[in-house]
């Protein structure tokens, strides 16, 4: 709903709120800091918090040939430290619960933000944060609420925010984009059952909790026609790569899989040519992992030469070194 940005002013960095009002576009000042290394981290917490509070509200839910709203519970974490934790809650959608979970680590990463700054500048903010909310919670009810002059506008399916993508996108521009997260998470739940929603809805926390927490900085959380977690350490000889696969919503099978797979090279002679990814081994197990062990693997894998490739040699029948991931299967023929 607002669009925040960083302004050097009098020596010091002015954050200012950019928003539709009903005589135009706007901008207040928010606050200031002493310095952009104190009003970095705000401008970013604040942009993908004002993102992920007004998305949701924007556009329609169109899934099982309807046409709904989506819920507005998500605002109360907005002003309620203690309705946070309803955000890591519910299974209304994949796409809604993988925004509340955006908007958690954005507001954890606000308190982390305002934790080293004078207490004005924190009752400022919280103040912008209580005007959004107010603003979008009048704006998510069935009535129109009574327009004044400074009122914040928010604009069904044209959401006047802007946040970082390598934090995780809402949707890749227009929100009806059929290349979106959306899109590709409504996909993904197509034909599931309520209770096999909720499974993946639980999945799909245990991923980003894990992705969100591991050391390794090449892992990445992909959402496509699958869910899973993958790195691929571009640097180290071999080109393995690792894949950590969550249950299909709509499969009855339940198993997780860990695939260590390599690239070869279409031509062997070219060093810079063309590769074909081939599966190496699986770990596959029914009962779902703890993030822990998923956070162990990724870490593992991160920055140590030949892991990988070490991993890829086990066994079938014997555990990743250093895992609780059993080799199941191997592909070497």
């Amino acid at each position: 709903m607002a669009i925040y940005s960083q302004h050097a002013n009098r020596g010091k960095v002015q954050i200012l709120a950019t928003y539709r009002a009903p005589d135009g576009v706007r901008s207040v000042t928010v606050t200031s800091v002493e310095n952009t290394a104190l009003a970095t981290p705000l401008v970013s917490a604040l942009n993908r918090i004002s993102a992920y509070a007004t998305v949701p509200i924007t556009v329609w839910d169109e899934r099982r040939e309807r046409v709904a709203r989506y819920p507005a519970d998500h605002l109360a974490a907005l002003v309620d430290q203690n309705a946070r934790e309803d955000l890591l809650k519910g299974a209304h959608s994949l796409w809604y619960e993988y925004v509340k979970l955006l908007l958690h680590q954005a507001l954890t990463d606000l308190d982390a933000a305002t934790s080293s700054v004078p207490g004005p500048v924190r009752t400022a903010v919280e103040a912008e944060i209580e005007a959004e909310a107010g603003a979008l919670t009048s704006s998510s009810g069935d009535l129109d609420p009574e327009e004044t002059e400074d009122m914040r506008l928010c604009e069904f399916d044209n959401p006047f925010v802007t946040f970082d993508s390598r934090r995780g996108n809402v949707f890749f521009g227009d929100p009806h984009c059929l290349e979106g997260e959306r899109t590709r998470l409504d996909r993904l739940e197509r034909g599931a059952s309520r209770k096999r929603l909720e499974r993946a809805v639980d999945d799909l926390r245990l991923l980003y909790d894990a992705h969100a927490r591991c050391d390794n900085e090449g892992a990445n959380l992909i959402i496509d026609s699958s869910l899973f977690v993958e790195y691929e350490p571009w640097d180290e000889p071999g080109r393995y790569f690792l894949n950590i696969f969550a249950p299909m919503p709509s499969d009855d099978d339940n198993a997780w899989q860990l695939e260590i797979g390599r690239w070869i090279p279409d031509d062997p002679e070219d060093e810079d040519g063309s590769a074909t990814g081939e599966t190496v081994l699986r770990c596959v197990r029914a009962t779902p992992p703890t993030a822990s062990e998923l956070i162990e693997v990724l870490n593992l894998s991160w920055g140590r030469a030949q892991q990988l490739a070490g991993w890829a040699v086990t066994p079938v029948g014997e555990a990743l070194d250093g895992t609780t991931f059993v080799v199941t299967r191997r592909y070497d023929n």
